[in-house]
């Protein structure tokens, strides 16, 4: 390994910028040229690829988003974008890549690394935590964070009117946002398409707390929640109840994405970027590195990408438990 390009693919995640400067500063310790290609996939098509060194990523260890930018490229799928992709890799010798992302940045990986044999590794990016392989993504936390504060203060004034909050929090496919936030916020349900309660589960919790004449209500539901948008439980909230509940909606939307990463996502990103770079360098391939029960694991791309981790029923439990 001589030479290693990074990337950085799909939405963008709190703690990017600290893989991203990881990767680089680890190469440099082991005398190894690393490279910079700008707008994922899409820039090794363009040829968006500049050199770096441990100077290009001073400063970026605390900012958001990620300073190569990202973008979702259909060319890459083609194989005419893939043969232009390779020339690129060739005129500028690299011998292996990092790609930062999800699910898709590795299914891209995988089909690019075995057609052209380049040695690819993985860090799993992504605020949805829906990677399997890995106990927590990078960017993961921070979203959790940015939820619980936004949450902490809708509560407020929930407090202050007697309203019933339901607040979308990110999640396709995946409940980790809503579960984590709604427990650390003290919500009084969550909803996750992992789980098709249904809304007589949610009917039988708001009569519950009606009974006990509770100040302020939340409802955390993740995008993909079965049970349709927020806006269709409002209503099917307002027929089951009349006007027993004065309710409210607030979709967060991409404020989850932005903000200063945590310290955990911080660690989180230089370790597995450090990890990835050594990866390489000992010959592995097609695979994400990860950390499961706080011990560093390699996944291959095809597991990471083909498995969903599942959801701890016990973090429902207990959701259920103190949100009485």
């Amino acid at each position: 390994m001589e030479r290693i390009g990074v990337l950085t693919s799909g939405g963008d995640a709190p703690g990017m910028n600290a893989a991203i400067r990881a990767v680089v500063r680890t190469c440099v310790y082991y005398n190894i040229t690393p490279y910079g290609i700008y707008q994922g996939y899409e820039g090794l098509i363009q040829n968006d690829i500049e050199k770096m060194d441990a100077g290009s990523v001073k400063h970026i260890i605390h900012q958001g988003g990620t300073i190569l930018k990202s973008a979702r490229s259909l060319d890459f799928k083609t194989e005419k974008g893939m043969q232009k992709a390779w020339k690129n890799v060739q005129k500028h010798d690299l011998d292996g890549l990092v790609v930062i992302g999800g699910d898709g940045t590795f299914t891209g990986a995988m089909e690019f690394g075995k057609k052209f044999d380049l040695p690819i590794v993985g860090i799993p990016g992504t605020i949805d935590n829906d990677i399997f392989g890995t106990d927590f993504t990078v960017g993961f936390d921070t979203a959790v964070n940015t939820v619980v504060d936004a949450v902490d203060k809708i509560r407020d004034t929930a407090t202050s009117h007697n309203r019933l909050f339901f607040i979308e929090v990110m999640g396709r496919d995946a409940g980790f946002i809503a579960v984590y936030s709604g427990i650390a916020a003290g919500a009084e349900e969550v909803l996750i398409p992992e789980e098709d309660r249904g809304v007589k589960k949610l009917f039988e919790s708001l009569a519950k707390t009606s009974k006990r004449n509770k100040s302020s209500r939340l409802v955390i539901v993740a995008e993909g929640d079965n049970n349709g948008s927020v806006y269709d439980l409002e209503e099917k909230v307002k027929d089951e109840f009349g006007d027993r509940y004065e309710t409210k909606v607030t979709i967060l939307g991409h404020v989850q994405r932005g903000g200063r990463p945590s310290c955990a996502d911080r660690v989180l990103a230089s370790r597995l970027g450090v990890i990835s770079v050594e990866a390489l360098k000992e010959g592995k391939r097609d695979i994400m590195v990860g950390v499961r029960d706080r011990e560093i694991r390699y996944t291959d791309f095809e597991k990471a990408t083909k498995q969903n981790p599942k959801m701890d029923k016990e973090l429902l439990r207990i959701a259920d438990i103190i949100s009485i």
